[in-house]
């Protein structure tokens, strides 16, 4: 039984930073991929930032070089550290895990319940 567990959103004024964690348990396969994707309401969930278990990433070109994804995995647990964040940023957050390659296509077997990130 797979169960993601988001933590680390909160309100933030624009230019400001927010690191987001992502603890996951169960996990019973040798191969993941492991992502965050952003929703707001009305639109389309997003892909922001993946990982693959050989540590190759991914990141949407609307948060590249300011967001970054890792990774600690003796701890399992995904990170997103947020830096620069604008106004557009503003969405619930969600991490996601997928047995093998996902990239930034929303289509992850499991998904957390997501942490709201507010840029002000």
């Amino acid at each position: 039984h797979v169960q993601l567990v988001e933590s680390g959103g909160g309100t933030v004024q624009a230019g400001g930073s927010l690191r987001l964690s992502c603890g996951i348990r169960g996990w019973q396969y040798n191969t993941y991929c492991m992502g965050w994707f952003r929703q707001i309401p009305g639109k389309a969930r997003e892909g922001v930032a993946s990982i693959e278990y050989d540590g190759t990433t991914t990141h949407a070109g609307a948060v590249k070089g300011r967001f970054t994804i890792s990774r600690d995995s003796d701890k399992n647990i995904l990170f997103l550290q947020m830096n620069s964040l604008k106004p557009e940023d503003t969405a619930m957050y969600y991490c996601a895990a997928h047995p093998w390659f996902r990239g930034l296509n929303p289509g992850y077997q499991f998904w957390g319940q997501g942490t709201q990130v507010t840029v002000s």
